[in-house]
């Protein structure tokens, strides 16, 4: 589950307001951003087809899901709001959320610790923390997709990359999820369809001093830094190919692109990070999946027939889930292919 440790490192902090106000940042250095503009799908698209999982006579179709996907699209949901009616069960997309152990009261009193969690540790500003040739380049493209926003200027590289691809991806006619998820839980509700989480929960057991480990502690970064800057500036054309592939379910095409740019840096900076084993984070991505098999396996056995979401990366990844399921016994089928026995 390579998004899993990132996505868990940005919940602890996603309730640290950007409170700071530092002094204004160097002037932007003469540079140019090369990045070519792409276009983006709209319109009424297909999406991709539905994987078939099977193990005897109970079948479970998985959904590919992609982020980021065309702002514009309208999805043609015909064939999988079929399944879904024709379905016992829906499983959300695998993730992990953290929980404090703590009453009401005490994540109350907690809120004033997340203030400035996202920052360095020592008072260190970005452009102290990142290389001068990258934090010029980091000035040009701030000024282009987030603007003069100085509190970011004391944001940990990790959190100031997330930031700047999010608004890249946003002025590039794209968004977070193209309202998939959304529109699959409306359908299960529409049809009766019960909605499962496979969703493994950390609880924090000592949330102040897990917040406290994390706000002094430091983290190689810098690599998840250069390397979201180069997506930026020159991998945004493969974003949108990605996005505009699933639209109009060009599986071949998504199979022939990278799906990777800079996430695997910035996963390792957070899981090679000295505090990643102090706060567990070194075993939840495993946890995360067995989670997820734990539930396939249940459904399916359950179930004539069960609906599932997936990021299209373990979907396609010969080291994915669906390659693991396959591995155990079930029978995997693309939508572009014949059905074989494993």
């Amino acid at each position: 589950m390579r998004l899993v440790s990132l996505a868990l490192c940005l919940a602890l902090c996603a309730a640290a307001p950007a409170f700071a106000q530092e002094a204004p940042p160097a002037p932007a250095p003469a540079a140019s951003v090369t990045n070519l503009e792409s276009v983006v799908v709209s319109g009424v698209v297909p999406g991709p087809g539905l994987w078939k999982v099977s193990k005897g006579d109970h079948v479970m179709y998985v959904l590919g899901t992609l982020s980021p996907l065309p702002e514009h699209m309208q999805w043609k949901t015909d064939e999988v709001e079929g399944v879904i009616a024709a379905s016992q069960e829906v499983l959300s997309s695998p993730s992990v959320s953290i929980k404090p152990k703590a009453s009401f009261f005490g994540k109350l009193f907690l809120l004033p610790s997340l203030i400035g969690a996202r920052k360095n540790p020592d008072g260190v500003t970005l452009q102290q923390a990142v290389p001068a040739d990258q934090y010029a380049r980091w000035m040009v493209l701030k000024q282009k997709y987030i603007g003069n926003d100085r509190s970011i200027e004391s944001w940990r590289p990790i959190f100031a990359a997330v930031e700047l691809y999010e608004k890249a991806v946003k002025r590039s006619g794209l968004n977070a999820s193209g309202g998939v998820k959304d529109m699959v839980r409306e359908l299960a509700r529409k049809h009766g369809v019960k909605v499962s989480a496979t969703r493994y929960e950390m609880v924090i057991e000592e949330p102040r001093a897990a917040l406290k480990i994390f706000k002094t502690s430091s983290m190689e970064d810098q690599q998840c830094f250069s390397q979201t800057l180069d997506t930026v500036e020159h991998g945004l054309g493969n974003v949108t190919a990605r996005a505009n592939a699933w639209a109009v379910g060009d599986i071949e095409a998504l199979r022939g692109l990278p799906m990777n740019d800079q996430r695997e840096a910035c996963i390792e900076a957070i899981t090679g990070a000295g505090f990643a084993e102090k706060l567990g984070l070194k075993d939840v991505p495993g946890k995360v999946e067995a989670t997820w098999m734990a539930a396939v396996d249940r459904a399916v056995g359950a179930n004539a027939q069960t609906f599932a979401l997936l990021p299209m990366e373990e979907v396609l990844s010969p080291k994915g889930l669906l390659a693991k399921l396959k591995a155990r016994g079930y029978t995997v089928t693309a939508p572009d292919e014949e059905e074989s026995t494993p």
